[in-house]
């Protein structure tokens, strides 16, 4: 009897080991591997057929990738807001074993700026985006 108690004892410490699982050393599918260098761009620098592109999709929220040779473009736009005075902020753009990642955040005016920024603009609005410029990976681009 006292043998089948062992017995069973070391049959459930194996059972429980397998279902734990070992520890290995291999990367899950969105760990962050390494950041990213990036280029935010102005809209000088921003090339023609991604402008139209943009220009096209300004007025509802949007997020695309363009690439042009060896260079990828990452753009995320937060469509038609009632006053200017908007920023956007990166937060993360990094490398995982099988996508690129990118955070961004759209930051509006103080509220007692708010009438100043909608006196300055023609009708008001504006269209905040921001693109950004990377060397060419071949990865999906997963947006936060």
């Amino acid at each position: 009897m006292r043998k089948r108690l062992i017995l069973w004892g070391m049959i459930m410490v194996v059972w429980a080991l397998c279902l734990t699982g070992c520890g290995t050393d291999e990367k899950k599918e969105d760990e962050k591997l390494k950041d990213i260098e990036f280029t935010v761009l102005g809209e000088e620098n921003i090339p023609e057929e991604l402008k139209q592109i943009i220009e096209e999709k300004k007025e509802k929220e949007f997020k695309i990738t363009y690439q042009d040779g060896d260079f990828l473009y990452i753009c995320v736009g937060y469509g038609r807001q009632e006053t200017g005075g908007y920023s956007i902020t990166i937060n993360d753009l990094y490398l995982t074993a099988n996508a690129i990642y990118m955070d961004t955040n759209l930051i509006g005016p103080e509220p007692e700026n708010r009438e100043l920024y909608h006196a300055q603009e023609k009708d008001g609005a504006s269209y905040p985006y921001v693109v950004v410029k990377m060397e060419y990976l071949d990865k999906s681009v997963v947006f936060d």
